[in-house]
C-alpha cells in the first residue's frame, strides 16, 4: 500500500480499507506531527515510542486515529507522573509491540486463513473474512486481556517472593536448552509444509509440557526452545519428560537438552547471561536423547535431595534407613559425572549425566 500526501490510500484493496478500519475501530485523522501534538508529546519522544511498537515512518501522511493519539497520551503521562522512567516507556513499547507483532502474524497466517477458506463453492474469501473477523474481534481481544492478565499475576507472584530487590532482576533459575538433532539435514530433505509441520509440533508439544510441569517457556527457535525454571528439579522433569515424550513419537527427530543453574538476567521476558550460555554450550555436546547438566545443577538436585550425590551414598542412606526401622529416601533423578571438557567460551566445565532414576515418578 502507498499513501500520498493527502494521506488517502492510492492502491488500497477495498477490503483491506474496510478491515483496517473495522479492527482500529476508527478512521485515520492524524499525520505524525498531528498525533503528538495532540497527545502533548514531543515529536521525538512520539517517534522512539512508535518505532519501538514496530510501527514504520510514514513521513506526513495521515495514519494515525484517535487511539493512537490516546496510546501516546497514556505513555507520556505515565512517564510525567514518575511511574516509567522514559527508557522504561520506550521498553514497554517495544516489548509489547514484538510480543503483539508475533501474535498478530500467526493469527492471520495460521488461525484467519483456515477460517476464511470459502465455505460453499462460489464464494470468494472476500465475502467470508470481513464477516469471520467482525465475530472474532471482541472475543480475541477479551481472550488476550484474560490471558495477559493471568500470565502478569503469575510473573509479580514471582518477583515478590524474591529474596531481595537485586534477585529480581538478577535470580537464580535453572535455564534449559531442547534442540532437534540433525534439523539442519532435514531442511533439505523435507518440503516445506512437512517442515513447517515438524517445527509446529515440536513447539506445541515442548510448550505444553513446560506449562504443565511448572516452568516458563522463554522463546522458541525453530529446531530449539528455551525455557526456564525456579526450581531445578522442575526443570529437571521438564527436560526429561521432553525427552521421553519425543523418543515415543516416530516421526519427531531425536532431541538433546542441556540445563544449567545460577545466576540470571531476565528482560523484556528473556533471559541473558553465562548461566544461559552455559545450558546452551552443554546443548551441543549433549548426547542424543540425553541430558547434560552443569555441576551447579548437580548440585542444587542434591541439596533438595532430588538425587542422590552417588548410587553408593543412595545404598549407604537405605542401609542406615532400614537399620532404623526407618522408610529409605527416595529419589527421582539420578547423576554421572561425565569427563570434564572445555567448553567454547567458558573454559573448562564437567558435565553431568541426568537421567530419571529408577523407581522414580514416570
Amino acid at each position: 500500500m502507498t499513501v500520498d500526501d493527502t494521506g488517502s490510500d492510492t492502491d488500497a484493496h477495498p477490503l483491506a480499507v474496510r478491515l483496517e478500519a473495522l479492527i482500529l475501530g476508527a478512521e485515520r485523522r492524524y499525520t505524525p506531527f498531528q498525533a503528538a501534538r495532540t497527545a502533548g508529546v514531543s515529536m521525538e519522544l512520539a517517534t522512539r515510542f512508535w518505532r519501538a511498537m514496530g510501527f514504520a515512518d510514514v513521513g506526513q501522511a495521515k495514519a494515525f486515529t484517535e487511539a493512537d493519539v490516546l496510546a501516546l497520551r497514556r505513555l507520556a503521562g505515565l512517564v510525567e507522573a514518575g511511574l516509567l522512567s522514559e527508557a522504561m516507556a520506550v521498553q514497554v513499547a517495544r516489548s509489547t509491540g514484538q510480543t503483539t507483532a508475533r501474535l498478530a502474524e500467526w493469527q492471520i497466517d495460521s488461525f484467519l486463513e483456515g477460517l476464511t477458506d470459502p465455505p460453499e463453492p462460489g464464494m470468494t474469501r472476500t465475502e467470508v473474512t470481513y464477516p469471520i473477523i467482525e465475530l472474532l474481534l471482541p472475543e480475541l481481544e477479551e481472550f488476550l486481556v484474560y490471558v495477559w492478565r493471568r500470565q502478569l499475576s503469575a510473573s509479580a507472584g514471582r518477583v515478590v517472593q524474591a529474596a531481595d530487590d537485586e534477585e529480581m532482576v538478577d535470580r537464580r533459575l535453572a535455564v534449559g536448552f531442547a534442540d532437534l538433532v540433525g534439523f539442519t539435514r532435514l531442511t533439505r530433505r523435507m518440503e516445506e509444509e512437512e517442515l513447517g509441520e515438524l517445527v509446529e509440533a515440536f513447539e506445541t508439544t515442548a510448550a505444553d509440557l513446560v506449562a504443565a510441569n511448572g516452568g516458563r517457556l522463554i522463546k522458541t527457535l525453530g529446531d530449539e526452545v528455551l525455557y526456564a525454571a525456579d526450581d531445578a528439579g522442575v526443570a529437571a522433569e521438564i527436560a526429561l519428560r521432553l525427552i521421553e515424550t519425543m523418543a515415543n513419537d516416530e516421526t519427531m527427530p531425536e532431541l538433546r537438552v542441556g540445563i544449567a543453574f545460577g545466576t540470571v538476567t531476565t528482560r523484556m521476558g528473556d533471559v541473558f547471561g553465562t548461566t544461559v550460555n552455559l545450558a546452551s554450550r552443554l546443548t551441543s555436546i549433549a548426547p542424543r536423547d540425553a541430558v547434560l547438566v552443569d555441576t551447579a545443577f548437580a548440585e542444587e538436585l542434591i541439596r533438595t535431595t532430588e538425587a542422590p550425590a552417588s548410587e553408593a551414598e543412595a545404598a549407604e542412606a537405605a542401609a542406615a534407613a532400614e537399620k532404623e526401622g526407618e522408610e529409605p529416601p527416595t529419589y527421582r533423578f539420578a547423576l554421572q559425572p561425565m569427563w570434564q571438557r572445555p567448553v567454547r567460551g567458558l573454559g573448562v566445565v564437567e558435565p553431568w549425566l541426568l537421567t530419571r532414576r529408577t523407581g522414580g515418578p514416570a
